[in-house]
């Protein structure tokens, strides 16, 4: 399990590697041409596939801030525990 959180990982740094370039190029070419919508087009199309990948790898959003109790006020039944 750990060799494939691993490889995961390892796939999501590549990734966003590739996106991080992709972004340089197209920032780069929407500067020379003074009013490109395809650059911005494309830059804005890959800052969605950013904030795609941010989101598989669990960085944005953070944990959960609904109290537990809230949760089952609103009919949601509690998580059993794992040790149980």
């Amino acid at each position: 399990m750990e060799q494939i959180a691993a490889l995961r990982a390892e796939w999501f740094a590549q990734l966003a590697e590739a996106i991080d370039g992709a972004q340089h190029l197209a920032w780069q070419l929407g500067t020379r041409e003074s009013t490109s919508t395809e650059a911005r087009e494309l830059y804005g199309r890959l800052e969605a596939a950013r904030q795609e990948l941010d989101s598989l790898r669990g960085l944005q959003g953070g944990p959960c801030a609904i109290e537990p109790d809230w949760l089952q006020k609103l009919g949601f039944a509690p998580i059993p525990d794992a040790e149980s």
